[in-house]
């Protein structure tokens, strides 16, 4: 069975094209979501675990972009020259997502995230304290070993190779995490612009962007130009989408991007509006960036985070970032012209990247 991506095509008056889109990718990624969740092997392993797993599900599913299956569907498009899709794509795109979900278990966990998509974090869920974060490692290995299922299930030609190829880049990606991890507990003035960026290019580029494109393009039979091309526009996006990320992280509106707009800031993250501050500032407020990121998480409260957000704008912070956002989402736009335009999925993807650089949440 197939299905054709001329389904989102809307009728007058109606959403964005590429917004429509999107949300027939949602919907059906999201179906095949739920179907990973039926396990008959497991269903009278423990009424806890039970508990545990109707937990993962409900978080799996909650209201999220999906913008790595929409990816993985343009990749296998552009690749196929067309806009047919076969019924395994879904699954394997399913299975892709759910890795992502994975992730973001752990990363809560290691960032002691209260908030992911509007609602609290798995480990918040599961347990108080301690025992919650174990228990949330614990179904997030979990979820990994389904994803992984789900992507072999699939049944499309060349599989194996593709899964192998994904599993290099999370390799890659557990490298991006324990930076910015590690960076974490450095002074400012010993970590770099470029490791900022590398960062972003190892945690979120390569993983969430490239990734997912030449995935999909692999499994359409793309040739290797086309798959070079998709790298390019996967990172150029890739660092824009992640630079935003830094911008929402310290001066977002939790009400809106769906998480706490001053985690990075508690969390005593090193992005890129950061460094760009620092590098931009004279000593005094070298002096006080350094000991407003310095700060006990118990101190970071609403009045050292005004100030931070006050220093990093007035510094030139921001705007840096901004003015990067705005860099690599023309070079991502200006790599994509060079690639096929099958029924406009070129365009969709164009329109896409356009709104991921302006985007709050």
């Amino acid at each position: 069975m197939a299905l054709s991506l001329r389904n989102a095509r809307p009728s007058p008056g109606a959403l964005p094209l590429e917004q429509a889109w999107l949300q027939l990718v949602q919907t059906e990624v999201e179906s095949a979501l739920s179907e990973l969740f039926e396990l008959p092997d497991e269903a009278n392993l423990d009424p806890r675990w039970a508990q545990a797993m109707e937990r993962a599900r409900a978080y799996t599913l909650r209201p999220a972009k999906r913008l790595r299956p929409a990816l993985v569907m343009a990749g296998h498009c552009l690749a196929r020259g067309g806009t047919s899709v076969p019924e395994g794509l879904w699954r394997f795109a399913a299975g892709l997502e759910l890795l992502h979900t994975f992730l973001l278990i752990h990363d809560d966990v290691a960032d002691q995230a209260e908030l992911r998509r509007g609602g609290p974090a798995l480990h918040r869920l599961l347990a108080p304290g301690r025992a919650g974060e174990d228990l949330a490692v614990v179904v997030g290995d979990h979820l990994f070993a389904r994803s992984l299922e789900a992507m072999l299930e699939s049944g499309l030609p060349g599989v194996p190779q593709v899964v192998r190829y994904y599993l290099g880049v999370c390799r890659h990606t557990a490298a991006g995490q324990y930076l910015d991890l590690d960076l974490g507990r450095a002074p400012l003035s010993e970590v770099t612009l470029f490791q900022t960026l590398r960062v972003a290019y190892l945690k979120t580029a390569r993983y969430g962007f490239c990734a997912p494109l030449v995935c999909g393009a692999m499994l359409g039979g793309a040739r290797p130009e086309l798959v070079e091309g998709l790298e390019r526009v996967g990172r150029h996006v890739g660092l824009a989408y992640q630079l935003r990320d830094d911008l929402i992280g310290l001066f977002g509106d939790s009400s809106v991007a769906g998480k706490a707009a001053d985690g990075d800031f508690t969390q005593g993250k090193r992005t890129f509006p950061v460094l760009a501050a620092f590098a931009r500032a004279d000593a005094a407020a070298r002096e006080e960036l350094e000991a407003l990121w310095a700060l006990p998480v118990e101190k970071k409260d609403e009045a050292a985070l005004a100030r931070a957000r006050a220093l990093v704008e007035s510094c030139g912070g921001r705007a840096a970032c901004e003015r990067m956002v705005d860099r690599a989402s023309r070079a991502a736009r200006r790599s994509l012209q060079a690639l096929p335009n099958p029924n406009g999925v070129r365009d969709l993807l164009d329109a896409l990247i356009a709104r991921l650089a302006r985007r709050a949440a």
